[in-house]
């Protein structure tokens, strides 16, 4: 989408324009490729403005080498002689940048800001680098402060509208898109983003006249149009749906994604005839345009919309019935409606050529698998493994079945494999401190999910993971609170995560409140066992024994459900038991 590009668009816009080599007369010209001459330092009781200048040029001419160090140490001599110049700590921070130092350039940064607060490059810079590295929370510190000094930064309101808008902070993000539109009613992004805050606030008219002026804005994109097109396919508007893709494809006759959807609205309207002939053209077409099937993974598949995407899918097949990529797509289909058996044959058939290949293996794994026929998925990963040795994603997925199957030290052993290859994966690592748990290395497991959160300290199931880990444990509850309030931060929604928090109010001893969130994790997870017997559990501390018996009932009927091959799943049923005799 448009809009998710501009962050990083700009961002790399603004560093280009800032460490862009200005030639001011005397200059050296550009680099020939010649081997460039040894700039001698300059002899003592030469002015200082000319020092500072002649390392200045002789910092462009090594950068225009590409000798970046050498660019660093000259431009660093002449910050020595001109400790207040900004221009040339920006410049200093973006040859950094460019060395992949983001670390180093967000020192000489922060050393800049400290000493001049308001300089808007600088932030603008900074805020760059942070938005780049994920830190959402510092880029947007560092916007705000741009466009409370200088209104007029149009792209920055975009930027930072966009990142309220990603962290689902609707208010904040409506705030400042609202701004920019008023200040610049012809914004593209302004308008588009604004669009997709209205629709996070469940305002359809508001997000369609948002739309809709984006689009005027940049007639070019068809993003808009898209939107608009959803909007009118979710309020029933048939004949806004059918202009609007006609519409679509008057601008981009090969649009294959609106070709898609016109598909979809030829079905429903009994247009069978006319969505045949639409698919057997994509279905040619797939074999040689990747963009084809793109659209139907981004659009039908990652959204879920399995039933919709079987249907393309098949009517493309017709015309490519030997498209493994085709096949894959059908495979997953099937395996999103929970149709695995009707799924395996079609991921049999993906080939070693297809860009699915390693996700269809794995995918046969899994179903062999649930089918009882662990050996065989084992020996199919770890032939692929054998014959695909710097590929270590077979070693993740069979260190996941040997887990699945309670063979912990195999699990182990393979992630270990794998992260010796990739020591910085955070998933692998992750797993491992999963293994660890299951394995009783309590220690361990703590440790490595420090690790991933020092890695990725946005990974809620890590921040969870640990915060549990210790409520769990009674240790450190004020730390484990703090972790699953940051794992909420990036998951308001997670079951899981609330009755975490639950606990760890429940070992706190504050049982009112711990009930109060275990019960809205019951209520968003109403399957789950644990989660019952944590309410049943708080009820009880609360001298509440019908309700404790209750729930302790609920969970009980949930765990008999349960093939439990793990000892400690088969413990804690016994225990429930006791709870429940008990209370009877």
């Amino acid at each position: 989408m448009k809009h998710q590009r501009l962050a990083y668009v700009f961002v790399i816009c603004v560093m280009a324009a800032m460490t862009a080599c200005t030639h001011p007369a005397g200059s050296p010209p550009p680099s020939t490729g010649e081997e460039p001459r040894v700039i001698e330092e300059p002899r003592s009781g030469t002015a200082k403005s000319e020092n500072e200048y002649f390392y200045f040029l002789a910092t462009q001419s090594e950068r225009r080498a590409g000798h970046a160090d050498r660019a660093i140490a000259w431009l660093q001599k002449a910050i020595e002689l001109d400790p207040e110049s900004a221009y040339l700590r920006r410049e200093l921070a973006a040859i950094f940048l460019q060395n992949k130092e983001e670390n180093k350039a967000l020192e000489v940064l922060d050393e800049l800001l400290t000493k001049h607060p308001e300089d808007i490059k600088g932030l603008i810079l900074y805020g760059g680098i942070q938005q780049l590295r994920k830190q959402n929370d510092a880029a947007i510190r560092a916007y705000e402060k741009v466009i409370a000094i200088d209104p007029s930064q149009e792209k920055i309101y975009s930027l930072l509208g966009g990142l309220y808008l990603e962290s689902n902070q609707l208010d904040a993000a409506q705030r400042v898109l609202e701004k920019l539109v008023e200040r610049f009613p012809k914004s593209y992004a302004g308008h588009f983003l604004l669009g997709r805050v209205y629709l996070g606030k469940a305002k359809p008219g508001l997000a369609e006249n948002a739309f809709r002026r984006s689009a005027e804005a940049d007639p070019e994109s068809l993003d808009p149009l898209f939107e608009l097109l959803k909007l009118a396919r979710e309020q029933g508007r048939r004949e806004d749906v059918l202009r609007l893709n006609h519409e679509i494809l008057n601008r981009d006759p090969e649009n294959s994604r609106a070709f898609l959807d016109l598909a979809l609205y030829y079905r429903q309207a009994g247009m069978k005839s006319e969505s045949e002939e639409i698919l057997k053209r994509l279905g040619e077409r797939s074999r040689s345009e990747f963009e084809v099937l793109l659209q139907v993974i981004q659009v039908y598949v990652d959204a879920k919309r399995f039933e919709e995407a079987l249907y393309l899918v098949n009517g493309m097949l017709k015309a490519a019935p030997d498209s493994a990529d085709l096949h894959h797509l059908k495979g997953y289909s099937l395996f999103g409606l929970k149709k695995n058996a009707e799924a395996l044959p079609e991921f049999r058939q993906v080939t070693a050529e297809s860009r699915f290949f390693q996700d269809a293996v794995v995918h046969i794994a899994f179903i062999l698998q649930e089918q009882g026929k662990v050996q065989e998925a084992i020996e199919q990963l770890q032939e692929m493994a054998q014959k695909n040795p710097e590929n270590v994603e077979y070693k993740y997925y069979l260190a996941s079945i040997f887990e699945e199957s309670g063979r912990y030290d195999e699990a182990e052993n393979h992630l270990k494999q794998a992260l010796a290859k990739d020591p910085e994966n955070s998933r692998y690592l992750f797993r491992l401190g999963v293994v660890y748990d299951k394995q009783k290395k309590k220690e361990s497991s703590i440790e490595a999910m420090r690790r991933v959160i020092t890695l990725d300290p946005k990974n809620a199931s890590a921040l969870n993971y640990l915060g549990y880990t210790y409520a769990d444990l009674g240790q450190n509850l004020d730390e484990a609170e703090q972790l699953i309030l940051e794992a909420l931060k990036y998951k308001p929604d997670d079951g899981f995560i609330t009755d975490s928090l639950g606990w760890v109010y429940y070992k706190k001893g504050d049982y009112q409140k711990a009930l109060r969130y275990l019960k809205k994790a019951s209520e968003m997870v109403p399957e789950d066992p644990v989660i019952l017997e944590h309410v049943g559990d708080a009820y009880l501390k609360l001298n509440d024994k019908p309700n404790a018996l209750k729930y302790y009932q609920k969970s009980m009927s949930k765990r008999e459900k349960e093939k439990d091959k793990d000892t400690e799943k088969i413990k804690e049923k016994e225990e429930l038991k006791k709870k429940i005799r008990q209370l009877k």
